[in-house]
């Protein structure tokens, strides 16, 4: 079997945050920009994938047309255990275009495609190519958008909650933010503060201190700029909270470079920009080895959403993030939505489990 087209499709689905605001420094985000993967073969199989677009849609779409596209076009398709090598062979086709960022975010678009098609072949849904199922449903936290007021921040936890989701995440970048969180939601509901980069690492430090009586799981990304392994090694160190990153890495190498630094107790690969599913493994299994934990960065809703489930599915820990916020259109049909316990079904259908709804892609597609 052949692949003769790789296809880049930029999906705009608008939402309502209520109170909450989604920025990316100057830039809104208004809608939830997919940038979705199309992978066909001369044999009638369709692998759908997912490369990161937040902010920047149509230069993903670009990349994957321009130099994804031609790099797959007449490769045989590969089955589970060849995807490494292909999938290395276009990074190396590639570097000259950076190893990280919109280059491989479209990498990434591509391999999940791969591993689609790889378990469409085989009949058999993506979590039975990578080893013993050991979940069939995901815990969820709600991913809360930028709110800052504490009251507004109070009520939109306990809205959250109301909904079923077990744990918490606040954008936010103060300590009254973080402690109105931890006062609405009690003492055991996991709170997890995500800063976005803002701080220097003696300012971590200093934001880590005063928020320990709230008893974050962690602070995620504290210290500019986020390769800043060294610092967030010392704000672990000095700050009395764990620490996450990740979502900002790509391919298992700089994984290795900030485990190696002890910057993190929790590792975020972002399956959308970190090399596909094929990197994803690898930091799932450095991290392992190095005894630090896996919780995937995953605030998306094609199929890069049910690529994470899948990954998770193989193992006993990790949640899955769900924006808190309401769209008014989905591609699965509410499928990959939590339920009322807080959970996400992992899909057994083949491949990723389910299929784009036409009707949706039609309606929200940009040209």
């Amino acid at each position: 079997m052949e692949i003769t087209d790789v296809r880049a499709h930029h999906i705009r689905i608008p939402y309502d945050a209520g109170v909450a605001s989604f920025r990316q420094g100057a830039s809104a985000i208004t809608a939830l920009d997919m940038v979705l993967v199309e992978v066909l073969t001369d044999a009638g199989l369709t692998g759908w994938g997912d490369a990161f677009a937040y902010v920047c849609p149509r230069t993903t779409r670009s990349a994957v047309e321009e130099m994804i596209a031609p790099q797959a076009r007449g490769l045989k398709v590969p089955d589970a255990a060849g995807i490494p090598a292909v999938m290395e062979q276009i990074q190396r086709n590639l570097h000259l275009f950076g190893r990280y960022g919109i280059t491989m975010f479209a990498i990434s678009g591509l391999d999940i495609a791969l591993w689609d098609l790889a378990a469409k072949i085989e009949g058999v849904p993506v979590h039975r190519l990578l080893g013993e199922t050991r979940r069939t449903a995901i815990p969820a936290y709600a991913s809360l958008l930028r709110i800052g007021t504490p009251d507004n921040i109070a009520a939109e936890c306990r809205k959250a909650l109301a909904l079923g989701y077990g744990a918490i995440k606040l954008h936010e970048t103060t300590a009254p933010a973080v402690f109105a969180a931890r006062e609405a939601i009690g003492p055991s509901i996991p709170l997890i503060v995500d800063m976005n980069c803002p701080l220097t690492a003696a300012q971590a430090i200093a934001f880590a201190q005063t928020c320990r009586d709230a008893r974050p799981m962690f602070l995620e990304e504290p210290v500019w700029p986020p390769e800043d392994f060294a610092a967030l090694a010392e704000v672990r160190s000095k700050g009395g909270l764990d620490i996450a990153a990740g979502e900002n890495a790509c391919t298992d190498y700089q994984f290795r470079q900030m485990m190696e630094a002890g910057a993190v107790s929790h590792a975020q690969p972002s399956v959308t920009k970190v090399g596909g599913i094929t990197e994803f493994v690898k930091v799932a299994a450095l991290a392992d080895r190095r005894g630090v934990k896996i919780v995937p960065h995953s605030p998306y809703f094609g199929p890069g959403l049910l690529a994470t489930l899948h990954l998770l599915a193989t193992r006993d820990d990790g949640l899955v993030e769900m924006f808190h916020l309401k769209r008014e259109a989905c591609l699965w049909g509410g499928r990959a939505d939590a339920d009322a316990t807080g959970h996400v079904a992992v899909p057994s259908g083949p491949g990723l489990g389910y299929e784009p709804d036409p009707g949706v892609m039609e309606r929200y597609r940009v040209t």
